[in-house]
């Protein structure tokens, strides 16, 4: 008697499926119809390569780049505790008032948590200020130092889709700053159309010097991690070498720095000369507007992300492999390169060796922090960009280390790589407490099953 007839039993429970995600759903049907263009076949075409991309038990890889939310909201939480609990453990006046803490609690108390209050008010709003310019001036500080963070995490976000570990943003934003930086200070145009080369040049240069890196991998399989690696530092030693030349090097000077780029060439102030926020912050916001476009709503995202889910059913799909890679790593570069013209035309105005700084290294935990997704590297580029502005006040009001909100970003990146960790330290495990409760998923596959849902007589 078949399945179908046979009255299922009390003790009995369904075998447990992994979870997957709207888009990606999505994505299996459209691989297995050729976006609808014919009928699904029996084993779907993201199964047929011998690997299934969206399971449970999927690369350490996939896991790490599309973690659930949550986990990526708590792993800040989580890093930002133990961060706390170093400059609490590290701080003398804490030792102090702890001698005394039973009399007068509120002592030891205020300066535990005095650094993150100084970290606030350096970072979004300084109550103390005189005047309203003094406190709206740390949110402004927050979005300039965000701007080169959230271009070059869209670029390694980018990548990341399709299946690509670009570590090499930093040489990236060094080619689109070099690009940039030589059409800004050599030739005299008028403003708009000054600017507009100005980017155009920084993202052509970019996207050559990531391009670079995805047409040695589709014709020669070379890995990305290795060439960008090794092409980052071919960038920034060209970038030394070109500033003791005359065609970069200010004249009049013997420090390795650029001329300052024409006035024309510079994004325009957003909120005044008191205030360093430009119009690179625009740029950034149009960025992510058109990775998400790319990503949601293209033929050629959805090209980038079916090689990201699984590269043999998308060649079986009838997808271009080596043209995806190109392109792919070809506009993050340019994203990346797009970072850099946002630091020579709009915050330090001239190009110097330090024009990268460790954006593109910082640029990789942004697009993991943000789960590889436009608006996640967006947010996740602000928080990052808080924490640089206002470490700089939290070191100067409070003495503590600004290397503390190195450790809290390193922390973050720990916990975000180990998912199952924050779970288990949130009690968090949803296998677990299915198991405890009996609920679905709590037992085995029923023998004369197969995961097909097939059944034996």
């Amino acid at each position: 008697m078949s399945e179908s007839n046979t009255p299922r039993q009390e003790n009995e429970v369904e075998p447990e499926r992994p979870e997957t995600l709207d888009d990606e759903v999505v994505l299996d049907v459209a691989l297995d119809t050729a976006d609808g263009a014919m009928a699904p076949s029996v084993i779907p075409a993201t199964r047929q390569g011998g690997q299934i991309p969206h399971a449970a038990g999927g690369s350490v890889f996939r896991q790490i780049v599309t973690g659930n939310a949550m986990v990526s909201v708590l792993s800040v939480l989580l890093a930002i505790v133990l961060g706390g609990i170093l400059m609490a453990v590290t701080n003398p006046k804490v030792a102090e008032t702890a001698g005394y803490f039973f009399a007068q609690p509120g002592d030891m108390l205020t300066e535990v948590f005095r650094p993150y209050v100084a970290l606030v008010q350096g970072s979004i709003f300084n109550w103390a200020g005189a005047d309203a310019a003094a406190q709206l001036y740390p949110i402004t500080e927050t979005l300039t130092v965000s701007t080169p963070l959230i271009l070059a995490g869209l670029g390694v976000a980018l990548a990341f889709r399709a299946g690509l570990f670009n570590i090499g943003a930093q040489g990236q934003i060094i080619f689109g700053a070099l690009f940039g930086a030589y059409v800004g200070f050599t030739w005299h145009l008028p403003f708009l159309v000054h600017l507009l080369l100005v980017i155009v040049a920084g993202f052509v240069g970019g996207a050559v010097w990531g391009g670079v890196v995805g047409l040695l991998k589709a014709r020669t399989g070379a890995h990305e991690v290795i060439v960008t690696i090794m092409l980052n530092y071919i960038a920034n030693f060209l970038l030394l070498f070109l500033l003791t030349t005359p065609a970069f090097q200010r004249k009049g000077s013997t420090n390795p720095i650029s001329p300052f780029l024409d006035q024309s060439a510079l994004f325009p102030e957003l909120l005044g000369p008191q205030f360093r926020l430009h119009a690179g912050f625009l740029l950034a916001v149009l960025a992510t507007v058109f990775v998400w476009w790319l990503l949601k709503r293209s033929t050629l995202g959805f090209e980038f992300r079916a090689v990201g889910a699984n590269q043999s059913a998308a060649r079986t799909a009838g997808i271009n492999v080596p043209r995806a890679v190109i392109l792919v790593m070809a506009i993050a570069g340019a994203l990346a390169g797009l970072a850099g013209i946002a630091q020579v035309s709009g915050t330090e105005k001239y190009l110097s060796g330090g024009v990268a700084a460790s954006i593109g290294f910082d640029a990789i935990t942004v697009a993991l922090l943000g789960r590889s997704t436009p608006w996640g590297t967006f947010f996740a580029g602000l928080l990052f960009g808080a924490f640089r502005a206002g470490g700089v006040a939290m070191q100067a009001e409070t003495q503590t280390p600004i290397d503390i909100v190195l450790v809290i970003q390193s922390l973050i990146v720990l916990f975000i790589a180990a998912p199952p960790l924050v779970r288990a330290i949130f009690g968090l495990n949803p296998r677990k407490k299915k198991k405890a409760t009996g609920g679905p998923g709590s037992g085995t596959i029923p023998s004369g099953k197969i995961e097909s849902g097939a059944a034996t007589a």
